[in-house]
């Protein structure tokens, strides 16, 4: 018995000395490897360096246009956080680039008689565009938005204007050389990646232009709405050239887009759409919100109908990729009615019974949607071999926007679209 005991106890003893030297060894052993990472740096900016930023400079090439607007014979494209091109449109065929305007910090836009309203980071600036190759700025209202994903307008005087996207590769020694999962290195907080239809009769003797479906800006008679991650902020613009700041609504987080339609605003959030009554235009109601699962979520109205599309990806933190038809009879109570899926849904417009939805990478589909509940068995038309990132119906002229330029096409015939013309994109100079 004291036998087995006595090699039990050798052999325990030269298990730890055995497990003890392949610890120890992990221990010491070390190895050099490389790994590559993406990093998002700062890039800050001052309030000072923002209010003598906007510029008006001769006419450049698209390099990564963004939103659409148009107004007139003009067209508006947005060069992502960059500024506006002004674009003549007066022969689709041949549109002309007129200027640009240097706006840093832009995203969205709207139009008014001759003033242009722009998000310029922080501030709303406020521009005369009678001459658009010779636009003025007229006034600034400043501290009214947020950036870079905040709820909460900037105070200090230097701040993060934007993120630079940085690759880097650096060496990696210690024990854990096979860690091959993807690193994202965030300074400071995180990438800034924000990015509907004007349709109703507006309320002003002046007109005011037509946005596409991802808009954050839009004019309802003397009424300029802008929404925010998380808030509706209200402009009072019956004087076009002097802004007065009005209500701050909070909506709740995630908010995307905003369309106004007859006495309504639909306003579009990664997890449902809102109905606000805007029957009174300087204080917006809030009547119902139609939940959906968390994606993107831009929307268009038209009569008793609401299309949203809701897609996947990282900005969007989803995975369903679909059209969603909601019954807004009840304005009160939205339905679903009926849900098609697609492929990756970015942007759409109507006009009377055709729909134009923009499938990012998959191009553009276009559909009879005479009968609501029968869209899937009624497209017309699938262009595959453009980006498209947004439209805005005109008439028989459709403007749509992607990745690789500005396309116009005649929808005469929505079963066969006929390219006019198309601006394209430039990469830009490393």
């Amino acid at each position: 018995m004291q036998q087995k005991l006595l090699l039990t106890r050798q052999w325990t003893f030269l298990l730890l000395v055995f497990l003890s030297s392949v610890l120890l060894g992990a221990c010491t052993d070390e190895c050099t490897s490389t790994i590559t990472y993406t990093a998002y740096e700062p890039v800050y900016m001052t309030k000072t360096e923002l209010r003598s930023s906007v510029q008006v400079e001769p006419a450049r090439t698209l390099q990564k246009p963004g939103k659409i607007y148009a107004y007139g014979d003009y067209l508006f494209i947005n060069e992502q956080l960059a500024g506006i091109h002004i674009i003549d449109n007066s022969n689709p065929a041949a549109p002309q680039r007129i200027s640009f305007l240097a706006i840093p910090g832009n995203v969205d836009m709207a139009v008014k008689g001759n003033t242009l309203y722009a998000d310029n980071y922080i501030d709303l600036v406020v521009l005369d565009i009678t001459n658009p190759k010779a636009v003025t700025l007229k006034k600034r209202v400043e501290d009214v938005f947020s950036i870079n994903n905040s709820s909460t307008a900037v105070q200090a005087e230097t701040f993060i204007a934007t993120y630079k996207e940085k690759k880097v590769t650096e060496p990696l020694t210690g024990s854990d050389c096979d860690s091959n999962f993807p690193r994202v290195m965030l300074s400071d907080g995180i990438a800034n990646g924000s990015f509907q239809s004007n349709m109703a009769m507006p309320r002003s003797a002046i007109p005011s232009g037509k946005g596409g479906s991802m808009a954050r800006f839009t004019i309802t008679g003397d009424h300029l709405y802008t929404v925010g991650m998380s808030s509706l902020q209200l402009f009072d613009i019956a004087e076009e050239a002097n802004p007065r700041k009005g209500a701050l609504i909070q909506l709740g987080w995630g908010i995307e887009t905003i369309f106004p339609y007859q006495d309504k605003l639909f306003i579009g959030s990664t997890t449902g759409m809102h109905i606000y009554d805007n029957s009174n235009p300087a204080s917006p109601a809030w009547m119902s919100t139609y939940a959906h699962v968390r994606s993107c979520d831009p929307v268009v109205v038209d009569g008793n109908l609401a299309w949203v599309t809701l897609r996947s990806g990282n900005a969007c933190a989803g995975f369903t990729n679909q059209l969603e038809v909601i019954d807004i009879s009840n304005p009160r109570s939205p339905q679903l009615l009926k849900t098609y899926p697609m492929q990756h849904p970015h942007g759409l417009g109507i006009d009377g019974s055709t729909l134009f939805l923009c499938e990012g990478a998959f191009g553009l589909k276009v559909f009879d949607i005479k009968n609501p509940l029968q869209v899937a068995d009624k497209q017309l038309m699938h262009l595959k071999d453009q980006h498209s990132y947004d439209v805005i119906p005109l008439g028989t002229i459709l403007l749509m926007i992607g990745e690789d330029g500005l396309y116009q096409y005649d929808y005469s015939n929505p079963s066969a679209l006929k390219l006019i013309s198309k601006i394209s994109v430039s990469p830009a100079k490393s």
